[in-house]
């Protein structure tokens, strides 16, 4: 029988859907998989090694009615999900091709680890863990990690939009409240600017491969984005691609809209939930929609007191 603290809760995985070759020129199938957020287990309904550990750390209520928070080494993460990360610190082992994203942007994206065993390298893996909680095979490896970073305004904005959709929202939950958590800290994977610091000041250290990014400069200029992250990884362009456009057809067909209107994402799900709801605007500045002058400026003095001593600023 299956291990089930391996079984229950990761949260690495694979990045997108599109064949690759690895080194020997053999095709690897990167996926994606998404735990359906209903089906997170309450750590009551988990039988693990972990468990009694669990109940003792500090516990508040999450933005979910079917999830509660754990602080687990400063972070608040969904309990459900504690059982896998542990197990993940522990056991994971990263490869030499593997490539991690980290971002702060919450989706929940889950895996197993006996699954990503069993993928073929190389290995695109998605995770939201802090830097701090990465399993040490990927810190100590020289894997190359990309953390992709946004304005916390727009970070909460869009991770009230995702959280409404779901069937365990609390509708009696309003953004004022969100948002108010959100500046104590008490967000899933947060508090957002520690996660963001800790990754910051990471990739400062010499010969650190970690390759720090903002989304808002990302949708700025994707296609320098794109070549920084294909000549971080190992994969630069050529001349002739570059000249032949190749950067910018590749810009095209991960965009967006692209994305947005692609069958599988307007039709496709998981359990009760639907793909399109992981698509809403992917704008900079949406805030301003949602918050009053006044409490655009409470976050801000919030970040720039919490970043001060990284030196990181937005």
């Amino acid at each position: 029988m299956e291990n089930p603290s391996l079984n229950t809760n990761s949260t690495f995985s694979s990045n997108c859907n599109n064949p690759v070759k690895n080194e020997v020129g053999e095709r690897s199938t990167i996926l994606r998989s998404r735990r359906h957020m209903k089906s997170i287990p309450s750590i009551e309904e988990v039988d693990c090694k972990y468990k009694s550990i669990i109940l003792t750390f500090e516990k508040t209520q999450g933005w979910l009615l079917t999830s509660s928070l754990r602080n687990y080494k400063g972070f608040w993460l969904p309990e459900g999900l504690l059982p896998g990360i542990m197990v993940m610190e522990e056991t994971f082992q990263s490869r030499p091709g593997d490539v991690i994203v980290a971002i702060t942007e919450q989706s929940y994206a889950t895996q197993d680890e006996q699954y990503l065993v069993t993928l073929p390298s190389p290995r695109i893996l998605g995770t939201h863990l802090p830097y701090s909680i990465l399993p040490k095979s990927i810190t100590t490896s020289g894997c190359p990690i990309i953390y992709i970073c946004r304005e916390p305004k727009d970070v909460i904005v869009s991770l009230w939009h995702m959280i409404t959709r779901n069937e365990g929202f609390n509708k009696s939950f309003p953004f004022t409240k969100a948002f108010e958590l959100f500046c104590d800290g008490e967000m899933p994977f947060g508090p957002v600017w520690d996660h963001v610091s800790e990754y910051y000041m990471n990739s400062l250290h010499p010969g650190a491969k970690i390759l720090f990014l903002k989304y808002e400069e990302m949708m700025k200029d994707p296609v320098n984005g794109v070549m920084k992250i294909a000549n971080f990884i190992g994969c630069p362009f050529s001349e002739e691609e570059i000249k032949n456009g190749v950067v910018e057809e590749i810009v095209e067909l991960c965009s967006f809209n692209k994305l947005k209107d692609l069958d599988v994402n307007k039709n496709g799900g998981i359990g009760n939930v639907q793909n399109d709801y992981l698509f809403r605007k992917a704008v900079v500045g949406d805030w301003q929609n949602h918050m009053t002058p006044e409490m655009a400026m409470k976050l801000d003095n919030i970040t720039k007191e919490k970043l001060h001593n990284s030196g990181f600023t937005y």
